[in-house]
């Protein structure tokens, strides 16, 4: 009990910001309006999504360092979760934007990046499913995992910021806090973005158990 004490934390934040999210009370906004609930699921997947990709990348580094297999497999499961949580993201803001901006995609510099950023990645499971042996796959795949991460931040976070973009915050646009946000949404979005962190990485943890399993089971066969 004592070691899940995050996982059962993790579980009751995020279910108390979904719970929240809907009862409690929200500013008026214009354009806005009741969508900008969605600020409790959105925005929290990015953040995930941003830690759980950092970690791959940082067991990436690990494995450059040591070449201890083990590394290899936190780095892939964690990118696995990373995509996921990226697909989740992509649809929340899909969905916003359809309500705020009158589409479900348009041409905004940070949905582009995203969107590249997805496509990196996705070379990247391509990349590991491309070659048989080993250790020249955990090598390569680890290259090649650093550099994405490093452009995932770049389109996300850099270009934004540099370009004009609908996203609060970017493009010279004013961020969330310096809206009429109460402290309503804020007792909410932070156990979300902590919640959801949490649940990210739980997610991860048993991808890397099942997967340190089937290696197990193949190397004792």
């Amino acid at each position: 009990m004592k070691q899940n004490w995050w996982k059962i934390l993790g579980a009751v934040l995020v279910l108390y910001s979904i719970i929240s999210g809907f009862i409690f009370p929200v500013p008026a906004q214009a354009i806005l309006h009741e969508t900008i609930r969605n600020l409790y699921f959105h925005v929290p997947m990015w953040f995930s999504m941003m830690t759980i990709l950092g970690v791959s990348a940082v067991y990436s580094i690990k494995y450059l360092s040591n070449s201890k297999f083990d590394n290899d497999i936190v780095a892939a499961q964690a990118a696995n979760v990373g995509m996921l949580l990226g697909i989740l993201g992509l649809t929340t803001g899909s969905m916003w934007a359809r309500y705020t901006w009158g589409a479900w995609w348009v041409a905004d510099v940070k949905l582009n990046g995203v969107a590249v950023s997805m496509l990196i990645y996705l070379a990247y499971f391509i990349l590991r499913g491309s070659i048989d042996e080993e250790q020249k796959r955990a090598r390569i795949s680890a290259v090649y995992n650093i550099f994405a991460f490093v452009l995932y931040i770049v389109f996300i976070m850099v270009l934004p910021r540099l370009n004009d973009s609908l996203h609060p915050g970017n493009g010279g646009n004013p961020g969330f806090n310096k809206y009429d946000l109460d402290s309503t949404m804020r007792t909410v979005f932070y156990p979300a973005v902590l919640g959801w962190i949490l649940i990210a990485v739980w997610v991860m943890t048993l991808r890397i158990r099942t997967e340190r399993l089937k290696r197990k089971t193949l190397f004792n066969e």
